[in-house]
């Protein structure tokens, strides 16, 4: 559960919706309905939306083209484009020097719209200078208008030292480089786990089940020796615990996607924490409405949206702008309206949240928790 202020939350909430006449609620949800089911934004919609200046928190994007940020502009939207370091991935993601180059270009020609979220080479831990080369790369890119730096996954569930240990996230070759990102008041972006479907035996009615049959490498269950999630998360609360004056954003829903009694817990626990929405919002259309709002409405100041839409250099454009939009405005259907969804089998309402916590969830956390944003 929430805590004691989130179950009387859910008490009011439930109170109020009962005694609704049986014949308007049928009626409203038909017409929520329909309403869900619209791909894009209607005009009315759009005016709503665009009205808060929307920031999606969470974005990779590594190609500039005009149509993106026409879609931006269309939105009155902002973005973090956020660099990651990988080697099990598109080819943009192997190389940082390539990706650093091809982010900053679209931050330079988006209109001010794209800031950029900048990160290091973790792969290079074993070297001797590692931290050091580090805080030498993010100090540039800080100095090239870099809001934020990231560390990813492949901290605690892949790299490992020269004795064939896993790096967790509170390894002390990692202190520095907090460290500097705190003195330079910057913001770390976390994301240092998956779901809980990566840890548990094969279950075709999981959410994300088949990105572990398309990606095995992260399907941890697998993978003899490798640290359990309560090993990765504890070790982030170390992170959170031993630099009070760093401000953390972790990604996912914090990766406890699953249990949001477990993130009310450390949101109460740890005020340099926030968490972002990105590609979590299945988890939240499980739960409860009325707890769901209450969750939202305790937390409305920790909360980023985010959506993790990616557009690599030899993607399709008009596919990925068609989709992208599609995202935005069924989201924020389900936050803002109380529509009824069917989505990846999850039958759910939406919360119909006051535009108060709206305009925090999509613009005034992200400027608070990421300064340097307008």
């Amino acid at each position: 559960m929430l805590g004691r202020s989130l179950k009387c939350g859910v008490l009011i909430a439930t109170t109020c919706a009962i005694g609704l006449h049986e014949t308007l609620a049928l009626a409203a949800q038909q017409r929520a309905t329909n309403v869900a089911a619209i791909e894009g934004f209607s005009d009315a919609e759009l005016q709503k939306f665009a009205a808060l200046r929307p920031i999606d928190g969470h974005t990779h994007i590594y190609r500039y083209t005009p149509e993106y940020i026409a879609l931006l502009n269309k939105l009155h939207m902002d973005t973090l484009d956020i660099m990651v370091v990988s080697d099990n991935a598109h080819a943009e993601r192997k190389d940082l020097v390539r990706e650093s180059r091809d982010v900053f270009d679209l931050m330079h020609k988006s209109d001010d719209r794209v800031f950029t979220c900048t990160t290091f080479d973790a792969y290079r831990f074993n070297d001797r200078d590692f931290a050091a080369h580090a805080i030498i790369g993010l100090n540039q890119t800080f100095a090239q208008g870099a809001i934020a730096a990231k560390i990813w996954k492949n901290i605690g569930l892949e790299i490992k030292d020269s004795k064939g240990n896993y790096i967790l996230p509170d390894n002390q070759s990692l202190t520095p480089i907090y460290r500097d990102i705190a003195a330079k008041h910057k913001t770390l972006i976390m994301h240092i786990a998956d779901p809980d479907t990566a840890w548990l035996p094969p279950n075709s009615h999981a959410t994300d089940q088949s990105y572990y049959t398309e990606h095995p490498e992260w399907y941890m269950y697998k993978i003899a020796g490798a640290p359990s999630k309560e090993q990765v998360l504890t070790a982030r609360d170390h992170v959170l615990r031993d630099n009070p004056n760093l401000r953390v954003v972790g990604a996912h829903l914090g990766s406890m996607e699953a249990d949001f009694g477990r993130i009310a817990a450390t949101l109460d626990r740890y005020p340099n924490f926030a968490i972002d929405l990105t590609a979590r919002m299945p988890y939240i259309m499980k739960l409860p409405r009325a707890e769901a709002i209450a969750f939202f409405t305790k937390y409305q100041d920790r909360l980023i949206y985010g959506t993790d839409e990616t557009l690599y250099p030899d993607a399709d454009v008009h596919e990925f702008i068609r989709d992208a939009e599609d995202t935005y405005a069924r989201d924020w259907r389900f936050l803002s309206t109380d529509a009824t969804f069917s989505f990846r089998g999850i039958e759910s309402v939406g919360l119909a949240l006051p535009k108060s916590i709206l305009r925090k969830v999509y613009h005034d956390n992200a400027v608070h928790w990421y300064p340097g944003m307008r």
